[in-house]
């Protein structure tokens, strides 16, 4: 029996594709697509207590900014020039400067925001992410679940960038995004898309499907779907066009190829050139609004 989707709870989920945790323990992974929400979802889901050792490793890039390394150079290098992109994108007609930043990671992009005149808060599920982030900011850093319990309206512009597949409960994430952005704010939410070209190319060892950290893969239909009981629609829908360069990098060394580096800069470049047509970028950001 297919498990069901942990979403919409509906047990007529397919079998979209089997791999494995290429990135750190080699288990094997399934991804079931449910044919009612359009979610594709990780299975089995580790809970809670389980899930923290698959973030146990030093190349988890997002979260150790001391790595050596080509890659980690890359990514470092790119994460610095995708701040300020990033930054307009969330701010680019923004009606206020209440930020909250969800999974901020080390703290790189809201401590721009901060040092750019915003009102800045930030979490991550990662204490030692957190804790990074507190030390840039200068002030400690309220869990998700503290997050959970601020009042209504808080925040004019909420960002997650390559978080939400990072999510068990999405219902709950959902509704406490709805009801923490004010009446006239922006939710900004950056996610890998399975239907670009590099996915397409990569299959299941595409470095993006990162099982068993991500939980849910979305491209822009089931992510509509999931806010179609908020007052939220999606206005726009922007690329980071520099993911799709790292992210082959990174299928490259999974595969085992040599010039993984070459290889991936290669795949980066068709991947956005096909993008170009296609609309599907490796990585998109959507931009919502009240209805």
């Amino acid at each position: 029996m297919n498990p069901r989707c942990p979403y919409c709870q509906s047990d007529s989920s397919d079998l979209h594709l089997k791999l494995k945790d290429y990135f750190l323990t080699q288990e094997d992974f399934e991804i079931y697509r449910c044919p009612h929400c359009g979610l594709l979802f990780t299975w089995p889901r580790p809970n809670d207590s389980e899930l923290g050792r698959y973030y146990k490793s030093d190349d988890y890039l997002s979260h150790n900014e001391s790595k050596k390394g080509i890659i980690p150079f890359i990514y470092n290098r790119v994460k610095r020039v995708n701040i300020k992109n990033k930054f307009n994108i969330a701010t680019t007609a923004a009606k206020g400067k209440r930020m909250l930043d969800f999974g901020c990671g080390v703290g790189d992009f809201i401590f721009y925001a901060k040092q750019n005149g915003y009102e800045v808060a930030a979490t991550d599920v990662s204490d030692n992410a957190r804790n990074a982030a507190a030390k840039k900011l200068g002030t400690p850093l309220p869990s998700p679940q503290q997050v959970f319990e601020m009042p209504d309206n808080s925040f004019d512009i909420i960002t997650m960038w390559h978080v939400l597949e990072h999510i068990g409960d999405l219902k709950t994430q959902i509704f406490h995004l709805d009801r923490l952005l004010a009446q006239d704010g922006r939710l900004v939410i950056a996610l890998p898309d399975y239907l670009s070209y590099d996915a397409q190319h990569y299959q299941k060892m595409w470095a993006a499907y990162d099982v068993p950290r991500h939980l849910n893969h979305f491209d822009k239909n089931s992510l509509q779907n999931l806010f179609s009981t908020t007052q939220l629609k999606l206005v726009d829908t922007k690329p980071l066009k520099w993911d799709s360069y790292y992210i082959s990098m990174m299928s490259e060394k999974y595969r085992g190829a040599s010039l993984s580096f070459v290889r991936g800069l290669v795949q980066g470049f068709k991947s956005n050139r096909a993008a170009r047509k296609s609309g599907e970028y490796s990585s998109m950001v959507y931009i919502f609004e009240r209805k």
